[in-house]
């Protein structure tokens, strides 16, 4: 089924080999799922059709990496989401796939503050099969260009780490991606790479963040990274994060596959910040007439405090409203009793609903477990009491 922004004549568009265009998920760059297509816009307005003279002539080109550029698209020349196009880059050609077109192009140049003057270049034409092949054959060109500047960068003993190479299509400039914690003197590297590989060589510094984005990959929570499927803008990360989420200070639970600190750090962060305004702060133990009950942990949504005593292992829940009532009494000199006495039934009967559930829900995987190893066994016991199947062709 065809997506909703490749109705109308893309749909029956005919592809380079002379076919019909595929259609749906099919590496075609036009669906909305983020599968095909990485850092995707949808275009809600995909289905409007505006007169030709109304339509804005900018539309948005995506290069390898998830890097996307705006070009001036001429007058004479139809393209649709997803089409390969060969469009002017500095001292040469590239081919590019049409992400976005329309009037969103115009609010992702206002969010990017990139202007519309003379500066924008110009898509030339939709990719020939002649296109496709040299295109294929600057691709091919990468990895072994990726593993011999590898060790020449070792040999020459530079404290950087190249991440990645992109071709350009027409074989004439290849631009190194590399990242390093200081200031790199790359002049004479420069020099050899051209003269070994008889190319314009452009080395463009990224960050380990960027670099992690630029190759992908798969987080510890099972989905491709943030960074290379929506996420454009790095904020800064700090463990304060992990602090105000009661998150253990693990170093290597707490950063992603760039080495620093994971982005999803912030993402619940408002949330937590929002419920910690009526938790009370906890600086120095409660003053019982048991003894001083220090804090162990604290439920921030639920909004229980869990208390012990130095020579006991029970922890005693209190809602933070009384613990505040507690801290205000202590201020004044006050003792309370004992938190097992002022422990409210409300909160234990909570307790015990909650772990009533989780009781009840780890029963009942266990038991589809048992029956899953159990219909399991009886099969093999089958199996073995048969010996060999027989063949449904010889019997009567």
């Amino acid at each position: 089924m065809a997506c909703a922004n490749c109705s109308g004549n893309c749909g029956s568009k005919k592809n380079i080999a002379g076919g019909s265009a595929p259609t749906g998920c099919q590496s075609n760059g036009t669906c909305g799922t983020s599968g095909c297509n990485k850092l995707n816009v949808f275009d809600w307005l995909g289905n409007m059709e505006l007169p030709r003279n109304q339509q804005f002539d900018i539309v948005e080109i995506r290069f390898k990496g998830n890097r996307k550029e705006f070009f001036r698209l001429p007058p004479e020349l139809e393209v649709c989401t997803g089409d390969a196009v060969i469009v002017e880059v500095p001292n040469g050609f590239h081919l590019g796939f049409v992400s976005l077109q329309g009037e969103l192009v115009r609010l992702q140049m206002n969010k990017r503050r990139v202007k519309d003057d003379e500066n924008i270049l110009m898509v030339v034409r939709v990719a020939s099969q002649r296109d496709w092949e040299k295109f294929e054959e600057a691709q091919n060109k990468e990895m072994p260009t990726l593993y011999r500047t590898r060790q020449i960068v070792e040999e020459m003993k530079l404290s950087m780490k190249l991440s990645d190479i992109e071709y350009q299509m027409d074989g004439t400039k290849a631009t190194f991606f590399y990242s390093a914690d200081a200031r790199v003197d790359f002049r004479e590297l420069i020099r050899i790479l051209a003269a070994e590989f008889k190319i314009r060589v452009e080395m463009r510094q990224i960050s380990l963040r960027q670099e992690a984005g630029r190759l992908g990959g798969i987080g510890s929570c099972g989905r491709e990274l943030c960074c290379s499927t929506w996420l454009t803008e790095f904020k800064s990360v700090s463990t304060v994060a992990a602090r105000y989420q009661n998150l253990s200070l693990n170093p290597t639970k707490l950063s992603g596959q760039c080495g620093r600190l994971k982005c999803c750090l912030n993402y619940e962060l408002q949330t937590y910040l929002d419920a910690l305004v009526d938790i009370p702060k906890i600086e120095r133990p409660l003053q019982t007439e048991k003894g001083e009950a220090t804090l162990q942990k604290t439920d921030i949504f639920r909004k229980i405090m869990w208390f012990s005593y130095v020579d006991e292992s029970n922890w005693f829940p209190v809602p933070t409203a009384q613990v505040r009532e507690i801290l205000e009494l202590n201020a004044k000199g006050v003792k309370v009793p004992s938190l097992s006495e002022i422990e409210t039934e409300k909160v234990s009967k909570q307790l015990k609903k909650d772990d009533f559930r989780n009781d009840l829900s780890l029963e009942a995987d266990s038991q589809l477990l048992k029956k899953d190893k159990q219909k399991q066994g009886n099969r093999n016991k089958k199996v073995q009491k048969r010996g060999r199947r027989p063949d449904p062709k010889k019997t009567p």
